[in-house]
């Protein structure tokens, strides 16, 4: 992504509009991220509810169009590709979305439901889809005989969600996307659907953008992590770098709130203030401005834009970096 932003207009209401002349507001959900995916490398984005994680994994998918900036896959922006690389891009990225319920189509069978992204797209002979459609199953713990004619109310969450993965799968893309797929799924279960990621990737060779509320997963998983702030990248860098050494006040708050299994291990309240900002019509500048105990002047009037590099460098959106460490 190089400097992406993704702003969602708000109508005013009629008496608002005609009467009180107030302008249609905007919310702007991602703000100039930059970030890279290298071949085969996990990239972990975390942060807060509505801080924009979703959205930049839909404008990376292709079902939303950034208001500015380029998305670039294989040296050549997506918004400049013809019907014919259209096709092949997607193809090439998937999405495994965060709801299992409701991401399936009620009146498909799960063997109509991995095979119809390769029916679709016109991939390969019904035969061979039949084919790779079987193995993909297999792959992710579902045989055949036992699941082919069952349709998803008649599964469990986890089943699921494997579906979900099938389907993103089945095609053998470059890129998955990730999309907070464990959140809706029971504790019981989401080590076995981590681990059948994990072994995929490796199998499978793809680069994989995992979306997550929860840091132990992305330690987990992830080579890289990407904090979000209300629409913009707070700080990026090698994962267990991130957890272990954060640079950014947020990203220092976020880490200290995470709870601790042990009734024995107190941790000090994180040190920030006021309320969550809102992210119709932010002021310029950072938007952890208002919350952060080391702000001054600067941080009201310029953010800094972290810079997408492929060197693993340790990256903080923050002017205070000397006098807070």
């Amino acid at each position: 992504m190089k400097e992406v932003s993704r702003h969602f207009e708000v109508k005013a209401g009629m008496v608002a509009k005609y009467f009180k002349g107030q302008p249609n507001r905007q919310i702007k959900a991602v703000e100039s991220v930059n970030f890279s995916l290298e071949k085969n490398e996990v990239l972990g984005i975390a942060g807060e509810s509505g801080c924009g994680k979703s959205t930049c994994c839909m404008m990376i998918a292709g079902l939303l169009q950034p208001s500015s900036g380029e998305i670039i896959y294989n040296d050549k922006g997506i918004s400049q590709l013809n019907a014919e690389e259209s096709h092949w891009y997607r193809s090439q990225v998937q999405m495994i979305f965060q709801d299992p319920y409701e991401s399936l189509n009620p009146r498909f069978s799960v063997f109509d439901t991995v095979a119809e992204g390769p029916r679709a797209l016109k991939l390969y002979p019904e035969t061979e889809i039949a084919d790779r459609t079987e193995e993909m199953l297999k792959s992710v713990g579902l045989s055949l005989e036992k699941y082919a004619d069952r349709y998803p109310h008649e599964l469990s969450g986890g089943e699921r969600q494997r579906v979900g993965i099938a389907s993103a799968l089945v095609m053998e893309p470059s890129m998955v996307i990730a999309d907070e797929p464990l959140s809706m799924l029971d504790v019981s279960i989401r080590a076995g659907i981590l681990d059948l990621l994990k072994e995929l990737a490796t199998q499978r060779n793809f680069s994989c953008i995992y979306v997550s509320h929860d840091l132990s997963i992305l330690g987990h998983i992830a080579d890289r992590l990407m904090i979000m702030y209300l629409g913009q990248a707070m700080e990026i860098g090698p994962t267990w770098d991130v957890i272990e050494n954060p640079k950014h006040p947020y990203t220092r708050a976020l880490i200290n709130a995470v709870p601790i299994p042990d009734p024995r291990v107190q941790r000090p309240i994180p040190n920030i203030k006021g309320d969550i900002s809102r992210p119709i019509d932010p002021p310029p500048g950072c938007r952890f401005q208002k919350r952060c105990p080391h702000a001054d002047q600067s941080c009201t009037e310029n953010f800094i834009t972290l810079q997408a590099t492929s060197d693993n460098q340790h990256q903080a959106a923050c002017h205070r970096l000397d006098s807070i460490q």
